[in-house]
């Protein structure tokens, strides 16, 4: 049986001016909404990532405990469980999927929150990477509902340098004479391990591989890391990589007709108290780039995470260090 629902969106037109038909959004959620409906808590998946790959940060004891919240996670479009290019019919499937911007996604979040479940009021909208992307989104698009965010090693916009490792991620994939322009009969998987080659080199940090942290994951060598990523990447369908990574380059929290492209208002609409978590060593997304975001944020504080694994430091459950770095902000936050 599927451990998620499905939210029938109808025709959903797009900030492209393309219309995504029949649109769907997977999402699961974990306990109880309580009868003042104040007890929900919103958890947007990450690039590559749906629903169970938020699971290590849901549990009793956490901060994100059933016991306590109604956790709502929804899939992001493109990850192959809401609608995506692997799962769309034709014509527009594949390379014809619609390109879907993060406002997209979270306009979408929106009708979920409030038409599927009557929530008014959001407690905490919190998520890793792209999550963190969206939940900020979340703060600055509705600032009269959302109580408290926390984002960790995401942006509030794509920067220059992060949209141009993006293009090398993308080039990777593409040149496999499989990829085919996105009309692959089998998977191009000689271009999605060069895409995790060069995931490879950016995710985690130089001291990461210095101190070969990579034997704390099981891998043997280094050699055997790199094919382990590999392997990641290899049940992933290319179509769907390239959807989110085109969302992912072109998220900007003030690209939409709220702020028609005024990033420092838009941060300055961001009313919920925050608390902004970067990786000290995150190539991604760099600290600095968060701490020039809060200074243009009321109620937000600046809190990196303390690692050497880079981007991989915000992964739910990879790290139980900075997993649990991680919670202990989250819950600091919940009761404030």
């Amino acid at each position: 049986m599927a451990d998620y629902d499905v939210f029938e969106l109808g025709d959903v037109v797009l900030q492209s001016g393309m219309t995504l038909r029949d649109a769907k959004l997977v999402y699961t959620t974990y306990g109880s909404l309580n009868r003042r409906r104040d007890n929900a808590i919103l958890f947007p998946t990450f690039y590559g990532g749906q629903h169970m790959q938020n699971e290590p940060m849901i549990g009793a004891g956490m901060a994100l405990d059933p016991a306590a919240y109604f956790i709502i996670v929804p899939n992001m479009f493109g990850n192959g469980l809401s609608s995506s290019p692997s799962n769309t019919p034709p014509p527009y499937d594949r390379a014809r999927f619609p390109p879907v911007t993060l406002y997209d996604n979270v306009m979408c979040q929106h009708r979920l929150v409030t038409e599927q479940f009557g929530v008014e009021r959001l407690a905490l909208v919190t998520g890793f990477s792209m999550g963190a992307q969206q939940t900020f989104h979340w703060g600055a698009l509705f600032p009269d509902m959302v109580e408290r965010i926390l984002p960790w090693c995401g942006s509030a916009k794509t920067s220059r340098h992060n949209f141009v490792f993006l293009e090398g991620v993308k080039t990777a994939l593409t040149a496999d004479d499989a990829w085919r322009g996105g009309w692959y009969d089998t998977p191009p998987t000689k271009g999605l391990r060069a895409l995790a080659r060069v995931y490879s080199g950016w995710v985690v940090s130089q001291a990461f591989y210095r101190e070969q942290s990579y034997l704390q994951l099981g891998a043997a060598s280094l050699e055997d890391f790199l094919v382990m990523q590999e392997g990641r990447r290899l049940n992933s369908d290319a179509n769907n990589l390239l959807a989110m990574l085109w969302s992912w380059q072109q998220g900007d929290i003030s690209a939409n007709p709220l702020y028609n492209g005024d990033f420092e208002k838009a941060l300055g609409a961001i009313s919920a108290k925050a608390i902004v978590m970067p990786s000290q060593t995150d190539l991604y997304f760099p600290p600095e780039d968060n701490e020039w975001e809060v200074r243009h944020m009321p109620h937000a504080e600046f809190r990196p995470i303390p690692s050497i694994w880079g981007h991989m430091a915000g992964s739910p459950g990879v790290n139980p260090v900075d997993t649990a770095f991680i919670d202990s902000a989250l819950k600091e936050l919940l009761v404030s």
